[in-house]
């Protein structure tokens, strides 16, 4: 199950920073560190990559490179608005734990 589902909120979201960004493609990379061991990363980018995995919905294009896809394979993309800010929210099965901020997480 390698599919990434992406609420219609991070949708909306996605799809008007790209247009003012003037990008093709939103970017979510996973790196090493972050207070729990991985971290999320989030771009825009113009160009796709060789081992970019590409998916579509009728709004957005989003990659994310194979490499991070293993690490967050089965996830749900969410964009929330909440009194302290609005960010993207990733609700990962693979996850054993992950910070308060929810930008980082274990495995």
């Amino acid at each position: 199950m390698d599919k990434i589902q992406i609420s219609e909120n991070a949708q909306n979201h996605i799809a008007k920073m790209i247009s003012q960004d003037e990008s093709n493609y939103f970017r979510i990379t996973v790196l090493g560190g972050g207070c729990s061991g991985f971290q999320y990363k989030f771009d825009f980018d113009k160009n796709k990559n060789n081992d970019d995995v590409l998916f579509k919905t009728e709004k957005i294009s989003v990659i994310i490179d194979s490499t991070s896809l293993e690490l967050i394979k089965g996830s749900k993309i969410d964009y929330v608005e909440e009194l302290i800010g609005s960010s993207f929210k990733i609700t990962n099965p693979q996850a054993s734990s992950s910070c308060g901020c929810g930008t980082s997480f274990s495995i």
